[in-house]
C-alpha cells in the first residue's frame, strides 16, 4: 500500500526508483504473460468475446482539457500504440474509453475520449488494453444499435455475437485480376422516386451523395430511400449515423420497428451529443459491419448520414490536438481521412456488393467547399437538393441541372431509358432560361415552340415531385412507390404532348401520371 501511494510522486526522482517501484507490482500486472508469448493468444483475446481481455500497462491521467486527456505511464513497456484503447473510469464509476493519438514523449500519450470527460480526475488509474477498438460482429447485431466502440444503446442488454473486429483494420482484402477482361454488367436498382429512377439511377456496388444545405431534406430523402429498398428488394442494410439529429435516429429506429423491417438492418449511431473522436470514429464502425456482411456475399445497402460530420469531427479532434490548420481551416489530413474511408467501400468481384448512399452537408450552401469537394471525387452520382426548390413546396428538391450520374448510360440503362432522360434535362434547360423571360414579359408572348417546351417542363417537374412514406405524419398523403416503367411511361406521355391540355397543377405530388381522358 505504502508504494501504491508514492507512486506518482516517483517519476520526478529519477528513472530507477519508478522502475524499481514498479518490480514490486510486477507479479500483480503481468499476472498472465502467455498473450506475449505467440499471436495466437493474443487473436483470442481480440476475437473472442468470452475470454477476458488481458489487462495490462498501468497509467494516470495526467490532464483533461474538454474531449483530449493525457495519460502518462511509469513503464516505458506500458505505452500504448496509435489507436490503441485506454479503459479509463470516472469517479462515479462510469467507463471511458481513450483512443491514443499523439505520443508526446515516452512516458505521457496524448488521447481522444469517445464518451464524456465529465467527473474525470486528475491521476485516475487507467489500463492500456494493447488492442486498437473492437466491436461484437454477427448476425446478432441485426435490429440493434450500437455506439462507435460497439456498445448497445438500444436498451436490449449486451449484443452476444460470437467474435470482435477492429474497426481500422480491412476485414477483407481484395486483389486485381488481371486476366478479366470484360466487367460484369452493372445491375440497376430500382427506388421507387422518380427523380432517381429517370436521371439518376441506382447501380450495385455504386456511391450515390445527396448533397444539399441545412434544411433541404437530405436525411428524409435518405430514409424513403431506406424504406423503399428495404421493403422492396430486401436483403442486408446498414445505417450509420454520424453527428446528426438524435431526433431523427429515434424516428428511423421505431419506423423500422413498426414496418417490420428493423431485424433487416444493422444500426451504428454516433450522434450530435456524442464527442467529436465518437462522431469521426462511427464511421469506421457502420464499413466494419458492412464488410462483414460483404464477406457472406450478401449485397449491402450501406447509407452514411452525415458523411460531412465525420469531417467535422476529425476537424475538431485535430484542432485539439494542436494540429495546424489548412488554409480553409480543415484539419491538414483531409484528403487521407476520406480516402481512408471511402476506399474500404467497395465490392468484391464475383462476391458480395457494398451500394452507398451518403448525405453530404454543404456549409453556407457553398459547392465548392473543400470538405465537399473531396467527397465529390469518390462518388459515382451526385444528387444536390436545392433551397429555391424547397420554398416553393417541390419534395423532393432535386436540382436537375446540378446533379449528375455516370450511371446514366445507354449501356446501363438502356436506349428508350437514356434518351429519354436527355430529352428531359433539355426541357429542363430551357425551361430554365426562359423562367425570367415569362417573368417579364407574360408565357403568352412566347412563340408556339417556347410555349410548348415551357409547358411540358411545368409539368415534368411538377411531375418529379411526390409524396413520401417518412413524411405522412407531416403532409396527410400517402407516400407513393412508382416502379420505373411507370415512370418512364408518364414522362413519355407528357412529352409527347398527351397532356398538353391538363393543368400542371393536376401533376403535384402524384404518383403515377393521371389517367387520360
Amino acid at each position: 500500500m505504502e508504494n501504491e501511494n508514492k507512486d506518482p510522486q516517483k517519476p520526478d526522482e529519477g528513472v530507477k526508483p519508478a522502475e524499481e517501484s514498479k518490480a514490486a507490482d510486477v507479479p500483480k500486472v503481468v499476472d498472465t504473460p502467455k498473450p506475449n508469448e505467440g499471436d495466437k493468444p493474443e487473436v483470442a483475446a481480440v476475437t473472442d468475446n468470452k475470454e477476458k481481455k488481458p489487462r495490462r500497462g498501468l497509467g494516470r491521467v495526467s490532464s483533461v482539457q474538454g474531449p483530449v486527456v493525457d495519460i502518462r505511464f511509469d513503464n516505458i513497456d506500458d505505452i500504448p500504440a496509435l489507436y490503441d484503447c485506454i479503459e479509463v473510469s470516472t469517479f462515479d464509476k462510469k467507463p471511458i474509453i481513450l483512443q491514443t493519438a499523439e505520443h508526446l514523449n515516452k512516458n505521457l500519450v496524448r488521447t481522444v475520449a469517445l464518451h464524456d470527460t465529465l467527473n474525470l480526475q486528475l491521476n485516475a488509474p487507467c489500463y492500456n488494453t494493447f488492442q486498437p477498438i473492437t466491436i461484437p460482429i454477427g448476425d446478432e447485431c441485426f435490429g440493434r444499435i450500437m455506439d462507435a466502440v460497439g456498445n448497445p444503446i438500444d436498451q436490449k442488454g449486451p449484443i452476444n455475437a460470437p467474435i470482435r473486429k477492429p474497426i481500422r483494420v480491412l476485414q477483407q482484402t481484395l486483389g486485381f485480376d488481371l486476366k478479366q477482361k470484360k466487367a460484369a454488367k452493372l445491375e440497376v436498382l430500382e427506388t421507387g422516386l422518380k427523380y432517381f429512377d429517370l436521371l439518376y439511377p441506382l447501380v450495385k456496388g455504386g456511391k450515390t451523395g445527396i448533397i444539399g444545405g441545412a434544411g433541404c431534406g437530405k436525411t428524409v430523402v435518405i430514409l424513403e430511400l431506406i424504406n423503399n429498398i428495404v421493403k422492396e428488394h430486401g436483403g442486408a442494410c446498414v445505417f450509420a449515423g454520424i453527428g446528426e439529429r438524435i431526433r431523427e435516429g429515434n424516428e428511423l429506429f421505431h419506423e423500422l420497428t413498426d414496418s417490420g423491417l428493423l431485424n433487416n438492418v444493422m444500426l451504428a449511431y454516433g450522434q450530435m451529443d456524442q464527442p467529436p473522436g465518437a462522431r469521426a470514429e462511427v464511421v469506421n464502425t457502420g464499413i466494419t459491419l458492412a464488410e462483414y456482411l460483404q464477406g457472406k456475399n450478401k449485397d449491402i445497402l450501406l447509407f452514411m448520414d452525415n458523411i460531412f460530420r465525420f469531417i467535422q469531427g476529425g476537424q475538431e479532434v485535430s484542432t485539439l490536438l494542436g494540429r495546424v490548420p489548412a488554409e480553409t481551416g480543415y484539419q491538414p489530413t483531409l484528403a487521407s481521412e476520406v480516402s481512408g474511408v471511402q476506399e474500404r467501400i467497395r465490392s468484391a468481384p464475383g462476391g458480395g456488393s457494398v451500394t452507398a448512399l451518403q448525405a453530404v452537408y454543404v456549409p453556407a450552401d457553398d459547392m465548392t467547399d473543400p470538405a465537399v469537394v473531396a467527397i465529390f471525387s469518390y462518388l459515382d452520382g451526385s444528387v444536390v437538393l436545392s433551397r429555391d426548390l424547397v420554398q416553393r413546396g417541390m419534395y423532393p428538391a432535386i436540382d436537375p441541372l446540378q446533379s449528375s450520374c455516370s450511371n446514366l448510360d445507354p449501356n446501363v440503362v438502356g436506349k428508350r431509358h437514356f434518351e429519354m432522360s436527355q430529352t428531359v434535362i433539355q426541357h429542363f434547360s430551357k425551361y430554365n432560361s426562359l423562367k425570367r423571360i415569362v417573368a417579364v414579359i407574360g408565357v403568352e408572348e412566347l412563340n408556339k415552340e417556347d410555349r410548348q417546351v415551357y409547358g411540358r417542363a411545368q409539368r415534368l417537374l411538377n411531375f418529379m415531385t411526390q409524396p413520401f412514406s417518412v413524411s405522412e405524419v407531416f403532409t396527410g398523403k400517402k407516400g407513393q412507390y412508382v416502379h420505373l416503367n411507370e415512370t418512364l411511361d408518364g414522362v413519355e406521355a407528357v412529352l409527347n404532348g398527351d397532356y398538353d391540355k391538363t393543368k400542371p397543377a393536376d401533376f403535384y405530388m402524384i404518383g403515377k401520371a393521371p389517367k387520360l381522358g
